[in-house]
């Protein structure tokens, strides 16, 4: 069992890589060097209570999936949200090029971005799941966070720590622009991973595994894909304007039609069948896909 380290401030962040100490006490903009310290130990996993962002800009060997000759290589960017936990295997070496931001959730507590960074779904993402920029995009947010580097090395007055919030949002605002752009890029290569979820929609529905362990999750869903479960939701949502969850209510609802018109089972075991607890449950679902009940379906039929 590893032993787990909490980060829960800047300066521990920067003792933990082994740098100088920070210049404002809730965020942080690291230039990656050669001295810093990356191998934590094998023995060791990090629960960052930070939000981190960091751009790896000399990208080496290929990605598990997602990786193909229309992506961009110049850079590719990271995003953590706090209490995520990570750990190092190895002895990796820092990346010259990049950079990392990390930040304390105190320094956006009482603004608007305390809320809307909650939508930033790729702060979910693994990190195989990167976002991958070219030379205009890693230019762009680069000047960014020059701007929020500024900030954080002159004198803090009332001023600053709106300004450091604006650019925060702004790089975020880009990210997610850009990760539009990179599922647009690959639409070939989605709807692959479409037909792989509805292939194993269809498998588990077809067994026993509803009525013993219940409606897939989105985690599990990405797993059987082998990618996140934020990710294959983003996915489908932009390929289908529909989310994880829709897909899998509307294959419920579909098999459930079926058994309504061709047995006498009771509502309640078809609904336990498929995965739900409570019956309740699945009328409730079923009505709001098919417009009407269970029972009014079948009795309509």
């Amino acid at each position: 069992m590893k032993d787990i380290l909490n980060i829960k401030s800047i300066s521990e962040m920067h003792q933990l890589l082994a740098i100088e100490k920070p210049t404002h006490p809730l965020i942080s903009v690291v230039r990656h060097t050669k001295d810093m310290n990356l191998s934590f130990g094998e023995n060791l996993r990090v629960n960052n209570h930070l939000f981190f962002i960091s751009l790896k800009e000399n990208i080496q060997g290929a990605f598990q999936y997602g990786r193909k000759s229309y992506d961009f290589q110049e850079g590719s960017l990271v995003f953590m949200r706090p209490k995520q936990i990570t750990s190092n295997s190895g002895n990796p070496e820092p990346d010259l090029g990049g950079w990392s931001i990390f930040f304390h959730p105190d320094l956006i507590r009482v603004s608007s971005l305390s809320n809307s960074i909650l939508h930033y779904s790729f702060f979910d993402y693994d990190s195989n799941e990167a976002l991958h920029i070219s030379e205009k995009e890693k230019n762009a947010l680069t000047e960014i966070v020059q701007k929020i580097e500024g900030e954080i090395q002159q004198n803090i007055d009332q001023h600053t720590q709106e300004i450091i919030i604006h650019n925060i949002e702004s790089l975020l605002k880009y990210s997610q622009r850009y990760f539009d752009r990179q599922f647009l890029t690959r639409k070939d290569l989605n709807k692959d991973f479409i037909i792989k979820f509805e292939k194993y929609l269809l498998s588990y529905f077809e067994s026993n595994l509803p009525a013993v362990k219940g409606i897939p999750s989105v985690k599990e869903c990405g797993e059987n894909l082998e990618m996140s479960g934020k990710y294959l939701s983003d996915l489908l949502k932009k390929e289908t304007s529909k989310s994880i969850t829709e897909h899998i209510h509307l294959h419920i609802v579909e098999k459930a039609k079926n058994e309504l018109l061709n047995s006498n089972n009771p509502i309640s075991q078809i609904a336990y069948r498929l995965g739900f607890e409570y019956p309740q449950h699945f009328s409730k679902v079923f009505k709001s896909n098919a417009g009407v009940s269970p029972k009014q379906f079948r009795n309509l039929n």
